[in-house]
């Protein structure tokens, strides 16, 4: 980079404007958990005079962690905005979480943003977690530069690092900077374009020679750098006149190493330091000069509410209008908050928009919420810096701002003009795979815990709410247990909800194993009318998924005809309630072959309990087996954990099918397992493959369960019934 001296703009709560997408960077911060992104913030906030000092994680006083779940945990857990300007440069700066649960709010930030710093700990590595988080920036094709942090740290390794990361991410991460070691710490970077020392060893950032003890190795990664800008270049002579001893314009490299950054093909790599503020003029630069703006990154398609594509419209604030809400939240006092991204078009206080959401009726996608189309006013609209909300009188294209009170929606809708309404295809959202039932506390909650899982639902895409007919639970489908403490706490301390959690119920089901007879007898004298109705009927067993086949053999009118299909209904109601253990049963053929009737005391609901009481007898009598509803699971994991996947599959009673290598060194791997086995196996698959792997499901048929599991659920299901 052409190093230049940091001129930070902006003051401290002045909100930063910018009127042109190509005076706007959206850099998303992207890292394992404990890499120290939320500090990075703050220490660019503080270098910009965005805010007086930097806060402390561990103090609860940081920008970007404002949440009060933040707070308690001491981590981040949903994305957040931080705009600074430098150079009249806005950048904003989209701090996201670092955990595998609340990768939903990973992608909402790699929507919403250009570019990314992809932040790695030099006292932590590059693990599993981490090489994962890569590959989400990659499969969108998001320009990023790697920052090795911590240099402080008493257990930093920045050569160790930056080499791991070049194995991992590929040879085209290089560093533009060396890091200058005085008396055991980093004082000051080596530019290897600019071959410059920039000493930071003063408190204040200060320009001069190189030290001559890092000539050689400032020699040698600036040939790397050089050959590794010139390989992606469009220049093919470009390369024969380095090697012939050309001297290259430091212009025409920087040049095309913005080129490159912007096509995602080469990964500058940068030390920095938050808590002595070492390189943090160097990413400001590298983030103003080199990143792409909104104007060089590719818009989403658009299409028309009916489907019709649109293309892709330029990054043209006097265009027509299209946004989309990236991040949805509930402030207590201002009500529901949009952290929108402006793609076209310009957003304006008090106009009217048009708000679009669909599910995979019309994309062929999951999306976990209902479609809606309708009109909405903008309230207020605001420039976020963490929780502050600083007013704004309009929002151009390719900038990102807040919208208050747009009641109706949610996380992923587009936002377009009313007399033009338009249709962004939605970013993919992770499968919640961890299952939570829960039950209000007291009979108070109940009203409370339906509003409160409306509004968090409308704020987090990855959460996924279910009211179980067949079990009749309510069951929170979540990505990890850490995104289910973040659910229950926001539940209990922003809404005033107390919950209980209860076992998760798979939706087993019953049949029949053999033959059985079974004899109704429902005959009450009470005076008045009485009830009299006697059915004799036999079970018999069908293929899966036949259902109820119910055949009429009664001969003489021992039954009469108008109460036949009363007994039908008596079946089928106590097939709803189950005969053994209270599940539903099916795949059975009831043939009702005898009975007797009274010409008074007989009627319909009379038959309906003799047929349901012949069912329950007959099931006495026969042998009942439960069914349990089996699953073809895809895990994907890395090669060194195929066995142990493999084996603990076989544990949970798995058949495995197969497996099948999917290139960089991972593997899929095929079994079918019963569902009541992996109720929890995104948390033990998360163990056992070090964070670094992941599984769909998908439901293929039921199978009868184990008799001596069948009989342990029998029992526990009276005992709780008891």
């Amino acid at each position: 980079m052409a190093d230049k001296q940091s001129n930070p703009g902006g003051a401290a709560g002045q909100a930063p404007t910018a009127d042109r997408p190509d005076g706007i960077r959206n850099i998303v911060l992207v890292g394992p958990s404990g890499s120290g992104k939320t500090t990075l913030v703050e220490a660019l906030l503080a270098a910009t005079g965005a805010i007086p000092r930097p806060g402390r994680v561990e103090d609860g006083a940081t920008v970007s962690d404002f949440d009060e779940v933040e707070h308690r945990q001491q981590r981040s857990v949903g994305l957040s905005l931080a705009p600074v300007v430098h150079d009249g440069i806005k950048i904003n700066l989209l701090d996201t979480p670092g955990y595998a649960d609340f990768v939903g709010e990973l992608r909402a930030g790699l929507r919403a943003a250009d570019c990314a710093l992809f932040v790695i700990a030099a006292s932590e590595g590059v693990d599993g977690p981490t090489q994962a988080l890569w590959q989400e920036c990659a499969s969108v094709r998001m320009p990023r530069a790697v920052v090795i942090t911590k240099l402080d740290h008493h257990r930093a390794d920045y050569a160790g690092v930056l080499a791991q990361a070049r194995a991992a991410f590929g040879e085209k991460v290089l560093p533009l900077y060396l890091p200058v070691d005085g008396q055991g710490q980093v004082t000051g970077l080596v530019g290897l374009l600019s071959e410059k020392l920039f000493d930071y060893s003063s408190g204040t950032r200060t320009e001069g020679a190189a030290p001559p003890e890092y000539a050689d190795a400032a020699a040698d990664a600036r040939g790397t750098l050089i050959e590794g800008v010139i390989e992606e270049s469009e220049d093919e002579t470009l390369m024969d006149r380095y090697l012939g001893g050309e001297q290259i314009d430091a212009k025409v490299l920087v040049d095309d190493l913005e080129k490159a950054v912007a096509q995602a093909s080469f990964f500058p790599a940068l030390p920095a330091c938050s808590t002595t503020g070492v390189g943090m003029a160097e990413l400001l630069e590298v983030m103003t000069s080199a990143f792409p703006s909104p104007l060089e990154h590719p818009q989403p398609e658009v299409y028309t509410p009916v489907g019709k594509s649109e293309g892709r419209l330029p990054c043209d604030p006097d265009g027509p209008l299209l946004a989309e809400v990236v991040k949805t939240s509930s402030d207590p006092y201002v009500g529901r908050i949009s952290l929108v991204r402006v793609f076209s078009g310009t957003v304006r206080p008090d106009t009217v928009l048009h708000v679009s959401g669909h599910s995979s009726a019309f994309f062929g996608e999951e999306r976990g919420h209902e479609d809606h189309d309708e009109d909405e006013r903008v309230g207020s609209l605001s420039s976020p810096l963490g929780k502050l909300q600083r007013s704004l009188n309009h929002c151009v294209a390719g900038d990102i701002c807040a919208i208050g009170k747009l009641s109706r929606a949610e996380t992923g809708d587009t936002l377009s003009a009313r007399e033009r309404p338009l249709l962004m295809r939605p970013w993919s959202m992770p499968e919640p795979l961890l299952p939570i039932a829960v039950t209000a506390h007291a009979k108070a909650d109940e009203d409370k815990l339906s509003l409160g899982l409306a509004r968090l639902g409308a704020e987090d895409p990855t959460l996924r709410i279910e009211h179980n007919a067949e079990t009749h639970q309510l069951v929170l489908w979540c990505m990890g247990e850490a995104h289910a403490d973040v659910v229950l706490d926001r539940l209990a301390n922003r809404y005033g909800v107390s919950v209980d959690q209860v076992p998760v119920r798979v939706p087993l089901r019953e049949t029949f194993g053999r033959r059985a007879t079974g004899r109704g007898r429902h005959v009450k004298q009470s005076g008045g009318h009485g009830q009299y109705a006697v059915c004799e009927i036999e079970v018999e067993p069908l293929p899966q998924g036949s259902g109820l086949e119910f055949v009429d053999k009664v001969v003489g009118g021992a039954v009469p005809r108008q109460f036949i299909p009363s007994v039908e209904k008596g079946v089928r109601t106590q097939m709803e309630r189950g005969i053994s253990a209270g599940y539903p049963v099916v795949d059975i053929r009831v043939t009702l072959v005898d009975g007797k009737a009274h010409s008074v005391d007989s009627s319909d609901m009379a038959f309906q309990t003799a047929g349901a009481l012949a069912l329950r007898e007959a099931a006495a009598q026969g042998q009942v087996c439960l069914l349990e509803p089996v699953d073809v699971v895809s895990v994907l994991v890395d090669d060194d954990f195929v066995g142990t996947v493999m084996g603990d599959l076989s544990g949970r009673r798995g058949r495995v099918l197969g497996t099948e290598p999917v290139g960089q060194g991972r593997t899929l791997v095929k079994a079918e397992v019963p569902q009541i086995e992996i109720t929890r196996y995104a948390v033990d698959l998360r163990s056992m493959a070090h964070g670094n792997g992941s599984f769909s499901r998908d439901f293929v048929r039921y199978e009868p369960m184990p008799a001596q599991l069948a009989s342990k659920l029998a029992q526990e299901q009276h005992a709780a019934e008891g």
